[in-house]
Formats: C-alpha cells, sequence, structure tokens
C-alpha cells in the first residue's frame, strides 16, 4: 500500500468520522462528529471542516499526501458530488472541490459500499482474492467490486450496489422506485417489519429491531427463523446474480444485520446452492467481513491509494 499515512472520511446519517490511516490500515488519529443530517448543506460541511481540522492538527499531517472519502450514497464520483437519501441538506453537494479547498490535498470518493469493500480487500476477509463482492448489510443493503484484483467503483462510485437489484418481480415497491428489491427483504428493519407483520412480538423491553429478531430466532421462534430465512434467500439470489454475471469468488457480509451471525449466514449458504447452479460459481464462498466498524475510514484511505479500473473524481485544492 502507502508508507505515508491518507486521511480519510467516513461520512454518514449518524456520524462523520475522519482519520489519518498507515500504510498497514492502522487509525493514528481519528476523530467524528454526529451528522446534522436535518439540517442544511453547509451546517453538514461544517461538522465535516470541525472533523477535518482536528485530524489536521496532528504533525503527522505534513506527511499526508491524499484523502479518500467513502460516503453514503448515491454519490456522483466523476461529479464529485453526493446527495445521501439521510442527508436532505446535500443534493448534488460538491463535497470534493469543499473538501479540496480545505485541505489542498488530492480528494478521491467513493460510495461507502465501495469503502467497505476495499477496506475488506485490504485488510479484511476478501484479502488475497482478486474477485470479490463485499457487502453492509444494515438499514440499507450496499456493496462493491473487485475484479481482477482491483477496486471497481464504477464510473460513478457506486458499482456493487447490490441492494437494488430486484429478485422479487411482484414484490413490495421500494423507495428507489422499483419492487422487489434486495434491500426491501433482506434490510434489518426490513427483517423487523415482516416478523413483526407475521406474528412475531418483542418482548418485555419492546425492542422491534433486527437483532431482537436474530436472537428470537436463536431461541427458535418459527416466525423470526422465517424472517431471517427470506432475507436470506433475497441475498443468496442477489449474489448468484452478481456471480454468474462477473465471476466473483467470494461474497463477504458485513453491516448490523450479519452480527446475527449463523442465524443468517446458515440459511444463506442452503439458499446459495439454490441458486449459483453453474459450474463456474458452485465454488462460491461466503464470509462475515472483518474489518467491523472501522471498515468505512480503512476503506476510504485505501481507495484513495489502491490502482482502479475506473478513476473516482479527484481534486487539488
Amino acid at each position: 500500500m502507502h508508507t505515508d499515512p491518507v486521511a480519510a472520511l467516513d461520512i454518514g446519517g449518524t456520524k462523520i468520522a475522519g482519520a489519518l490511516v498507515d500504510g498497514g490500515g492502522r487509525i493514528l488519529v481519528r476523530a467524528q462528529r454526529p451528522t446534522p443530517a436535518r439540517e442544511d448543506g453547509e451546517s453538514v460541511m461544517r461538522a465535516v471542516e470541525e472533523v477535518l481540522a482536528e485530524v489536521s492538527a496532528s504533525p503527522l499531517w505534513e506527511r499526508v499526501p491524499a484523502i479518500g472519502i467513502g460516503s453514503a450514497g448515491p454519490v456522483d464520483a466523476s461529479a464529485g458530488t453526493v446527495s445521501p437519501v439521510n442527508v436532505p441538506g446535500w443534493r448534488g453537494f460538491p463535497l470534493v472541490e469543499r473538501v479540496g479547498q480545505v485541505t489542498g490535498l488530492p480528494v478521491t470518493l467513493v460510495g461507502d459500499g465501495v469503502a467497505m469493500t476495499a477496506a475488506e480487500h485490504w485488510q479484511g476477509a476478501a484479502r488475497g482474492y482478486d474477485n470479490a463482492l463485499c457487502m453492509v448489510v444494515s438499514t440499507g443493503v450496499g456493496g462493491g467490486l473487485v475484479l481482477g484484483g482491483k477496486l471497481h467503483p464504477g464510473p460513478s462510485g457506486n458499482a456493487g450496489h447490490i441492494g437494488h437489484i430486484s429478485v422479487d418481480l411482484d414484490g413490495d415497491l421500494c423507495p428507489c422506485g422499483a419492487r422487489g428489491c434486495v434491500e426491501r427483504i433482506a434490510s434489518g428493519p426490513n427483517i423487523a417489519r415482516r416478523a413483526l407483520e407475521d406474528g412475531w412480538q418483542p418482548g418485555p423491553d419492546g425492542d422491534a429491531t433486527a437483532a431482537a429478531v436474530s436472537a428470537a430466532a436463536r431461541e427458535g421462534h418459527p416466525v423470526a427463523i422465517a424472517s431471517f430465512e427470506r432475507a436470506a434467500q433475497a441475498l443468496a439470489a442477489g449474489i448468484a446474480a452478481t456471480a454468474t454475471l462477473v465471476e466473483i469468488d467470494i461474497a463477504v457480509i458485513g453491516g448490523g444485520v450479519a452480527n446475527a451471525g449463523e442465524v443468517l449466514f446458515a440459511p444463506l449458504r442452503r439458499a446459495l446452492r439454490d441458486y449459483a447452479t453453474l459450474s463456474f460459481v458452485q465454488q462460491l464462498t461466503v464470509a462475515p467481513a472483518l474489518t467491523g466498524t472501522d471498515a468505512g475510514l480503512v476503506g476510504a484511505a485505501a481507495a484513495a491509494t489502491l490502482g482502479r479500473h475506473d478513476e473516482p473524481a479527484t481534486a487539488v485544492g
């Protein structure tokens, strides 16, 4: 990778994190602010600037050659803009230009799913694989691709966004406008929604999240088990379609829903046998992600330095 520390930003609807990341993927300096997601765009940018100011106060900043940004999407890396669904004040916001002006550094922008993929290929479960799909299954479902040993963000920085592959042609309407998307079936809120609709009830604490459903599934609750099996089936269909299209060798799954462990992975592996049937995808491996909550920062740093087929937008202030 690189010898000098690389700056990184991980921007989501809940938090804005920044770091300096060394050549071994270790975070040397970090800072974080809550995302003022309901405020105007300039207020959000001020939070970014506060994070950058804290990180750049480190004496290591003098050696930083570039900064990578992993942002909730959609992003448009060719234009250097972001339009996170859960940050309404940012619509076509020129984030690359603004961060370049603040830091004076070259800026690389990718979607958060691509950033997680870069982290897993560099330091995680996809390390050593030339062709991989990495997924974040949480409030939404995102992902990214490694093809031919290189991160493949695509022209806009969104390649691998498996959450919006349709796997149920007559399924529920997804907020994206399509029907039967993987995200509409397999995301945490939708796992919980389906379990509640089918008769599962939260415990005395009232916890109605996917984590509570997974706990109930571990205890043998049939409705909770069925909701996770349905999510696993949707994920398997999307993974198999991707594998058939671009011949990936491994699918890595991270995010909060992956914390369900074998409640998710056991039915996922079973379902994958039903969908990945052609000879060149039958050996596909499925594994949990390893880089954890720092994946966005580590991946943003990796995206700024890894060789790529398609160069995301860069700007120098």
